[in-house]
Protein backbone atom coordinates (compact mmCIF):
# COMPACT_ATOMS: atom_id res chain seq x y z
CA UNK A 1 0.00 0.00 0.00
CA UNK A 2 1.24 3.44 -0.78
CA UNK A 3 2.01 5.65 1.84
CA UNK A 4 2.84 9.88 1.91
CA UNK A 5 6.25 8.94 2.62
CA UNK A 6 6.70 7.60 -1.20
CA UNK A 7 4.17 10.35 -2.47
CA UNK A 8 6.19 12.80 -1.04
CA UNK A 9 4.40 16.70 -0.70
CA UNK A 10 3.60 17.48 -3.95
CA UNK A 11 2.25 13.56 -4.99
CA UNK A 12 -0.03 13.79 -1.94
CA UNK A 13 -1.04 17.44 -3.12
CA UNK A 14 -2.00 16.62 -6.80
CA UNK A 15 -4.19 13.87 -5.24
CA UNK A 16 -5.91 15.58 -2.59
CA UNK A 17 -6.64 18.78 -5.70
CA UNK A 18 -7.73 15.88 -7.80
CA UNK A 19 -9.96 14.64 -4.92
CA UNK A 20 -11.82 18.04 -4.45
CA UNK A 21 -11.57 19.06 -8.17
CA UNK A 22 -15.30 20.41 -8.50
CA UNK A 23 -14.40 23.24 -5.98
CA UNK A 24 -12.64 24.76 -9.34
CA UNK A 25 -15.97 25.31 -10.61
CA UNK A 26 -17.79 26.70 -7.36
CA UNK A 27 -18.90 30.49 -7.66
CA UNK A 28 -16.88 32.81 -6.86
CA UNK A 29 -13.42 30.99 -8.00
CA UNK A 30 -10.41 32.83 -9.16
CA UNK A 31 -7.96 30.51 -8.39
CA UNK A 32 -8.07 27.02 -6.87
CA UNK A 33 -6.00 24.99 -4.58
CA UNK A 34 -2.04 26.01 -4.63
CA UNK A 35 0.55 27.20 -2.80
CA UNK A 36 -1.63 26.41 0.71
CA UNK A 37 -4.03 29.08 -0.34
CA UNK A 38 -6.98 29.77 -2.77
CA UNK A 39 -8.94 33.32 -4.29
CA UNK A 40 -12.42 33.58 -4.27
CA UNK A 41 -14.30 36.67 -4.52
CA UNK A 42 -16.61 37.73 -1.54
CA UNK A 43 -20.75 38.00 -1.96
CA UNK A 44 -21.43 41.70 -0.67
CA UNK A 45 -22.14 40.52 2.91
CA UNK A 46 -21.05 39.68 5.81
CA UNK A 47 -18.51 36.36 6.03
CA UNK A 48 -18.28 34.12 9.42
CA UNK A 49 -15.02 32.30 9.88
CA UNK A 50 -14.48 29.19 11.67
CA UNK A 51 -11.26 26.97 12.80
CA UNK A 52 -11.35 23.31 14.68
CA UNK A 53 -8.51 21.26 15.16
CA UNK A 54 -8.86 17.42 15.72
CA UNK A 55 -5.70 15.75 17.35
CA UNK A 56 -5.09 11.90 17.31
CA UNK A 57 -6.07 10.26 21.25
CA UNK A 58 -7.61 13.93 22.36
CA UNK A 59 -10.27 14.11 19.60
CA UNK A 60 -11.05 10.59 17.84
CA UNK A 61 -9.39 7.41 18.01
CA UNK A 62 -8.08 5.72 14.87
CA UNK A 63 -9.09 1.98 16.41
CA UNK A 64 -12.27 3.16 16.96
CA UNK A 65 -13.01 5.87 14.12
CA UNK A 66 -12.37 5.29 10.39
CA UNK A 67 -10.91 7.82 8.17
CA UNK A 68 -13.86 8.30 6.46
CA UNK A 69 -15.84 9.40 9.18
CA UNK A 70 -13.33 11.40 10.30
CA UNK A 71 -12.94 13.24 7.60
CA UNK A 72 -17.29 14.10 7.98
CA UNK A 73 -16.56 14.91 11.37
CA UNK A 74 -13.76 17.05 10.77
CA UNK A 75 -15.98 19.46 8.82
CA UNK A 76 -19.39 19.06 10.54
CA UNK A 77 -17.38 20.38 13.62
CA UNK A 78 -16.94 23.22 11.62
CA UNK A 79 -20.33 23.70 9.85
CA UNK A 80 -21.89 23.01 12.71
CA UNK A 81 -20.62 26.54 13.91
CA UNK A 82 -21.23 28.64 11.15
CA UNK A 83 -25.01 27.48 11.19
CA UNK A 84 -25.13 28.66 15.23
CA UNK A 85 -24.41 31.78 13.71
CA UNK A 86 -26.87 31.58 11.82
CA UNK A 87 -24.33 31.39 8.19
CA UNK A 88 -24.39 28.84 5.50
CA UNK A 89 -21.18 27.44 4.67
CA UNK A 90 -18.82 28.64 1.40
CA UNK A 91 -15.34 27.18 1.69
CA UNK A 92 -13.30 25.19 4.01
CA UNK A 93 -9.71 24.67 4.15
CA UNK A 94 -8.63 21.25 5.22
CA UNK A 95 -4.79 21.41 7.23
CA UNK A 96 -3.27 17.65 7.74
CA UNK A 97 -0.45 16.21 10.21
CA UNK A 98 -0.11 13.16 9.11
CA UNK A 99 2.68 10.38 10.50
CA UNK A 100 4.85 9.46 6.82
CA UNK A 101 3.80 6.37 6.89
CA UNK A 102 0.51 7.33 6.35
CA UNK A 103 -0.96 5.06 3.38
CA UNK A 104 -2.83 6.76 1.11
CA UNK A 105 -6.00 4.79 0.81
CA UNK A 106 -6.85 6.52 4.70
CA UNK A 107 -6.10 9.60 3.42
CA UNK A 108 -8.33 9.07 0.57
CA UNK A 109 -10.82 7.83 2.67
CA UNK A 110 -10.74 11.35 4.74
CA UNK A 111 -10.75 13.51 1.93
CA UNK A 112 -14.07 11.01 0.86
CA UNK A 113 -16.14 12.20 3.95
CA UNK A 114 -14.75 15.82 3.49
CA UNK A 115 -15.85 15.75 0.32
CA UNK A 116 -19.31 13.77 0.95
CA UNK A 117 -20.35 16.29 3.88
CA UNK A 118 -18.77 19.41 1.45
CA UNK A 119 -21.32 18.25 -1.49
CA UNK A 120 -24.24 18.06 0.73
CA UNK A 121 -23.99 21.45 2.04
CA UNK A 122 -23.11 23.50 -0.61
CA UNK A 123 -19.36 23.90 0.62
CA UNK A 124 -16.28 23.83 -1.68
CA UNK A 125 -12.83 22.62 -0.10
CA UNK A 126 -10.91 25.36 -1.55
CA UNK A 127 -7.27 24.53 -0.07
CA UNK A 128 -5.56 23.75 2.89
CA UNK A 129 -1.99 22.89 4.19
CA UNK A 130 -0.02 19.21 4.87
CA UNK A 131 2.56 18.62 7.19
CA UNK A 132 4.61 15.71 8.31
CA UNK A 133 3.92 14.93 11.99
CA UNK A 134 5.89 12.45 14.28
CA UNK A 135 2.78 10.24 15.59
CA UNK A 136 -0.11 11.41 15.89
CA UNK A 137 -2.70 12.38 13.25
CA UNK A 138 -3.29 16.37 13.55
CA UNK A 139 -6.47 17.40 11.53
CA UNK A 140 -7.33 21.22 11.06
CA UNK A 141 -10.34 23.11 9.30
CA UNK A 142 -11.19 26.68 8.73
Amino acid sequence: MATVRETGEFGLLARLAATVAGADSWPGRVRGIGDDAAIWRQPPAGMVATADMLVEGVHFDLALTGWRDLGWKALAVNLSDVAAMGAAPLLALISLGLPADTPLAHVDDLYDGLRDLAAQSACAIAGGDTVSVQRDVVISVA
